[in-house]
């Protein structure tokens, strides 16, 4: 039971005000709660960039060679004006793609248009039509990326009639020419046949016009810088997975997000710990790093975000998983993130009756340590969700 001390009463929720959005990086008027009415009264954020490289946005296509004409009569629509036919208190007039993102939407040269048979057994290749249609991916991709310099963007069509191959149990075309895509550094969006025959115009338009400025490398909208927030806040995200069998469990991976407190700018870190797992029944239920590998992956991840920001340090550091902080990885990130003024590390653990965020907060005293053999230094804080109270300091996150 937690020290009643530090019991207190919380409302079992709590209405946050809808945040701004920012619409230009060096103008503070331009920003809006609402996106696309932030679109049409001040433009992109990226308008004063995005334009000086590039005066228009060229779309690629694959798909069946019958709906050719539709690939290129939709993409001919996103030109046009749209009056909104649903959710009129959300969505505005659509002006057009050219007006609203201020670079034209044009079609790529004839080379970056691929056009497969109408029916999933002609594809070329062998195998069930889960690998046809992969390996048809591929070759459309692969051929694309000889002519990358002529497209921004590649529109690819999976018919409905082609629904059986594109999910399976082990199979799901979208999540699979991402990872084409990743390979080849390609920007994908995908249709259905729905996008043909969608009755609202504008929300169409909204959608598909925003995916592709943003796929194309454009930046809409930022969240406005938030009060009492460092606007230089960096955030790491981490994952840890064991490897080996349960006899043999010797290493950590652990992958790290770095970005941004906008979301932006996002960095991958992969990183493959040295130091031996000794309690290899501890590590199975909670992965986690020593202190020199703790050490060592948020130096490489600051070293990301520095190269991105001039070489400057980040002046608030939130680092956040979703298993408990060892005191080794508390030390080891401590020792790697020296110069930053400010350090946060959020521990986010759920269970099936309540949810619990441990926060340790550097410049602050020792709480009161949590029962079996949790200790957590420089502060915490427990949150329970629903009417319970919460728990300042002492009780067990579970």
């Amino acid at each position: 039971m937690s020290n009643p001390a530090f019991v207190t009463k919380l409302p079992p929720f709590t209405l946050l005000d809808e945040p701004l959005l920012a619409f230009s990086p060096s103008d503070p008027v331009q920003v809006d709660v609402h996106p696309l009415r932030g679109l049409v009264n001040f433009g992109p954020y990226s308008k004063g960039s995005f334009g000086g490289y590039t005066s228009r946005v060229r779309i690629a296509t694959v798909g069946p060679e019958s709906a050719f004409k539709r690939r290129g009569e939709l993409m001919l629509s996103l030109r046009e004006t749209h009056r909104p036919s649903d959710r009129s208190e959300y969505v505005p007039e659509y002006p057009g793609f050219e007006a609203l993102f201020q670079v034209a939407l044009e079609a790529a040269p004839r080379e970056a248009h691929i056009k497969w048979p109408d029916t999933l057994h002609l594809l070329p290749g062998e195998g069930d039509p889960q690998t046809r249609l992969f390996l048809a991916m591929e070759a459309a991709l692969r051929r694309l990326d000889t002519v990358r310099s002529e497209f921004d963007v590649v529109l690819v069509h999976f018919p409905d009639s082609w629904n059986p191959a594109t999910r399976g149990k082990f199979f799901d075309a979208h999540d699979a020419l991402k990872a084409l895509g990743a390979k080849y550094n390609i920007p994908t969006q995908v249709l259905n046949d729905r996008a043909f025959t969608f009755a609202h115009k504008a929300s169409l338009s909204w959608r598909l016009a925003t995916a592709l400025y943003v796929k194309a490398a454009g930046t809409p909208w930022k969240l406005a810088p938030l009060k009492g927030v460092p606007t230089e806040t960096a955030y790491i995200g981490l994952a840890y997975a064991l490897r080996g069998d349960q006899r043999d469990a010797h290493y950590v991976t652990c992958c790290s997000q770095v970005f941004d407190m906008d979301g932006g700018g996002m960095q991958f870190v992969a990183f493959e710990a040295r130091d031996p797992v000794a309690d290899v029944a501890e590590a199975r239920r909670n992965p986690f790093l020593s202190r020199d590998d703790m050490r060592a992956v948020l130096a490489r991840s600051l070293e990301l975000y520095q190269c991105r920001n001039g070489g400057n340090l980040p002046k608030r550091m939130v680092i956040h998983k979703t298993t408990a902080f060892k005191d080794g990885e508390i030390e080891g990130a401590f020792d790697a993130l020296s110069g930053v003024p400010e350090i946060e590390c959020i521990e986010i653990s759920s269970a099936s009756c309540w949810r619990g965020v441990w926060l340790i907060k550097s410049g602050q005293q020792k709480p009161p340590t949590r029962p079996s053999g949790y200790p957590v230094p420089r502060g915490t804080m427990v949150v329970r969700s629903g009417n319970s109270a919460p728990h300042m300091g002492g009780g067990k996150c579970s």
